[in-house]
C-alpha cells in the first residue's frame, strides 16, 4: 500500500503514526480519510467603515499618514485609484500622485 502524498507541501516522504500520516519535511499531520485542507480562505480586506476592498478600487484616506524617512504627509482625503490588495503587514499597494508607490493599511482607507 502505498501512502498518499502530503497534501500541505507535497511530499512523498509520508509515514504512518498510529491512525495518523505525518510529513516529515513539514510536520503535517492528518487523517487518511481526511480530505486535502483548503487553500487558506481568501481574505477579505475591510476599510474602516466595514466596506468590502477589491482589486482596482478607488479609496480616500480618512487619517493624515506621515511617511517613514520623509517629512512628507499624505493629507486626508486623499483619493488613491486602482489599488491592489496585497498580503503582509499592509493590506494595499498603490500609488498616490506626487508621493509614488506605498503601502497602506486598510484601517486607514475608506472606499469611494
Amino acid at each position: 500500500m502505498t501512502l498518499p502524498p502530503c497534501p500541505a507541501c507535497s511530499s512523498t516522504y509520508t509515514y504512518e503514526m498510529g491512525v495518523l500520516l505525518v510529513c516529515p519535511e513539514c510536520a503535517h499531520e492528518w487523517t487518511a480519510g481526511a480530505a486535502a485542507p483548503m487553500a487558506e480562505a481568501a481574505k477579505v480586506v475591510r476599510d474602516a467603515v466595514g466596506n468590502v476592498l477589491q482589486d482596482g478600487d478607488t479609496v480616500t484616506l480618512i487619517k493624515d499618514l506621515k511617511l517613514r524617512g520623509s517629512s512628507t504627509v499624505v493629507k486626508v482625503g486623499t483619493k488613491v485609484k486602482n489599488i491592489r490588495l496585497v498580503d503582509g503587514d499592509h493590506d494595499i499597494d498603490c500609488k498616490v500622485d506626487g508621493i509614488g508607490s506605498m503601502g497602506l493599511k486598510s484601517e486607514f482607507v475608506k472606499k469611494v
